[in-house]
């Protein structure tokens, strides 16, 4: 009996111990989950969007595919040699891409970007020292029919393909004008292909080299001179010079021209002639505006008997100097009603558009 009681007392001290223990520990681990060494708080852990782990923030998603399955992470700029195709690619289960415009503009079949699982590829073949440029990629975050770039996630480089014979990037337009503004920039848009040329900016007539300052005139390689602050000793007919360890070359001409008119809406006028008409009779009833010589603008007429009766509409532009070698547009539309009849009488209205805004003006005829 007695040797029963010890077994029984014995038992009931290990299962005592036992959980005493087991609530030590559910109290530590407890606690754990709470408090990190040193006081502060653990922050929880939100899980990150499968795209978002496709690189992380100030990394770059821009590789180039190298032979043998090698990779290179582009970085801000990158030369690569003229003629050897270049396959980029871009992680991400959907990827944006952006290249030199005119490859779009001429619809170069070269270029070619398909979208796989995990990236997205672009390949130019046989590129040349046209397609210097800024290549960049970015992930697309689509929520239904919305999709929007991510600001965090885009990846720039900026591709020299050095050619010796080509030390300028190459341009269809031959003699460029270039305007200046008194309130913003201007750029002489003479790139070069190769990092390493040293160029120079040069005055035709009288001919003269323009000092670079380091403030007010500035070169970049990737964009041409920068004027800060043009004015009209800026005008006339330039070209930039480059030179490496070859023979030096010289870039096509561009004509640098000082704008007038400030940037804004369109500033319109509407003239009719003749003054008065009747019935039989014929009216021409323009509308003009004048405005910086690189925007363009649309016209648009409303006017009685529209739909009904026949009109002729015709458009035009010119380059205008006013004075002190300021330059102007000057942009018309002609409206002309033939055999003016009873309909043809009253408000006449010419709304003009431009990337600032628009204006509308009206006569009654």
């Amino acid at each position: 009996m007695k040797l029963w009681i010890v077994l029984c007392l014995a038992l009931l001290g290990v299962e005592l111990q036992n959980g005493a223990c087991q609530q030590a520990k559910r109290r530590k681990d407890a606690g754990e989950n709470r408090i990190r060494p040193g006081g502060k708080r653990a922050k929880a852990r939100q899980p990150k969007m499968k795209e978002k782990d496709a690189g992380g923030r100030g990394q770059s998603l821009l590789t180039q595919v190298l032979d043998k399955g090698r990779f290179l992470r582009l970085g801000e700029t990158t030369t690569m040699t003229p003629g050897r195709n270049m396959e980029l690619r871009c992680k991400g289960s959907s990827v944006g891409w952006a290249y030199p415009p005119y490859l779009d503009t001429f619809n170069d079949s070269r270029l070619s970007i398909k979208q796989s699982d995990k990236y997205s590829q672009l390949i130019l073949t046989s590129p040349s020292a046209v397609d210097t440029g800024t290549y960049s990629c970015w992930l697309v975050f689509c929520d239904g029919s919305e999709c929007e770039k991510d600001p965090d996630r885009i990846s720039t480089s900026y591709i020299y393909f050095t050619d010796k014979d080509n030390l300028f990037v190459p341009s269809a337009i031959h003699f460029e004008i270039v305007y200046l503004h008194p309130d913003r920039a201007a750029i002489v848009p003479c790139r070069v292909t190769s990092p390493l040329a040293k160029v120079s900016l040069h005055r035709e007539v009288p001919p003269e080299e323009i000092p670079m300052d380091g403030s007010l005139v500035t070169y970049d390689p990737t964009k041409g001179f920068v004027l800060q602050n043009p004015g009209l000793e800026h005008q006339g007919v330039f070209y930039c010079k480059a030179v490496t360890k070859d023979t030096p070359q010289i870039s096509p001409k561009y004509h640098l021209l000082y704008v007038e008119v400030p940037s804004g809406p369109p500033f319109v006028s509407l003239d009719a002639f003749p003054k008065s008409v009747r019935g039989g009779d014929t009216i021409n009833i323009t509308c003009t505006v004048l405005g910086e010589p690189e925007v363009d603008v649309s016209f648009t007429w409303t006017y009685p008997g529209q739909g009904l009766r026949p009109v002729d509409i015709q458009g035009s532009w010119r380059l205008v100097n006013r004075g002190m070698g300021h330059t102007t547009r000057v942009s018309k539309s002609v409206i002309t009603i033939e055999d003016m009849e009873t309909i043809d009488f009253g408000r006449y209205s010419c709304k003009v558009k431009n990337k600032h805004g628009e204006t509308t003006v009206a006569t009654n005829i």
